[in-house]
């Protein structure tokens, strides 16, 4: 099979706690670093602040770029696997966004409700994966949306798998996350999940996308024998 590119780009965003934002005021560009999260359909999701250039330079001119990076495989940063990510701002108003976000950036909670934050998302238009030194794929939107149906599936029944996982398989978790620090699933997407303690937060990406709850089941059960053959 071809490569998932778009699902390589999605990995890497997930698994990223930070990425530069690209704005423009002016005409001049600019650049800085920002918290992100994806949510379950591929919408990258910001929590800014007003007093920041870059939320005022959104307001006026919606259209931006983010770049999320992993580790270089050699001393060459050019080796580094990284994606672009290009779409259009909004302001939203969704409490369950908001609760996707901060489960990524559970130490946020201290600032999260101050007044002057506000949710925003960005739904992807392009992209570029560039998968180390001289590996780049050119992405459209569609490529970096995941199955509209797989999402539903997994919406309707996150709830229920994050709770049966955390009630009946702790030591999973432990297991997963490397030490026995009281690992919590927190977030499912057909991606992978995120898996926290504390302010610790750990992302798991599955081989391939999954498409319902029984995709999620086998895929934590080749996640938990890799761990442990590890």
């Amino acid at each position: 099979m071809d490569p998932d590119h778009g699902f390589a780009a999605r990995c890497l965003f997930r698994a990223a706690s930070a990425s530069t934002l690209a704005t423009q005021g002016d005409g001049q560009p600019f650049a800085s670093l920002v918290t992100h999260a994806m949510a379950a359909d591929g919408a990258l999701l910001l929590w800014l602040s007003t007093l920041s250039q870059h939320t005022r330079q959104l307001a006026r001119e919606p259209r931006c770029a983010l770049m999320a990076q992993g580790q270089p495989a050699s001393p060459n940063p050019q080796t580094a696997p990284r994606a672009t990510i290009t779409g259009l701002a909004e302001q939203i108003e969704d409490p369950a966004l908001k609760a996707r976000w901060l489960a990524r950036h559970p130490y946020a909670a201290l600032y999260a409700d101050f007044g002057d934050f506000g949710l925003w998302r960005v739904v992807p238009q392009s992209g570029l994966l560039v998968g180390g030194f001289a590996a780049a794929h050119r992405l459209r939107g569609a490529d970096l949306a995941p199955d509209a149906a797989a999402v539903a599936a997994l919406a309707a029944a996150e709830d229920d798998i994050i709770t049966h996982v955390n009630a009946d398989h702790p030591q999973t978790l432990a297991l997963l996350g490397g030490s026995d620090a009281g690992w919590r699933m927190v977030a499912l997407d057909c991606d992978g999940f995120d898996m926290a303690a504390g302010d610790l937060v750990q992302r798991h990406a599955f081989a391939s996308p999954v498409a319902d709850a029984d995709g999620v089941r086998r895929a934590l059960i080749l996640a938990a024998r890799a761990a442990r053959a590890q």
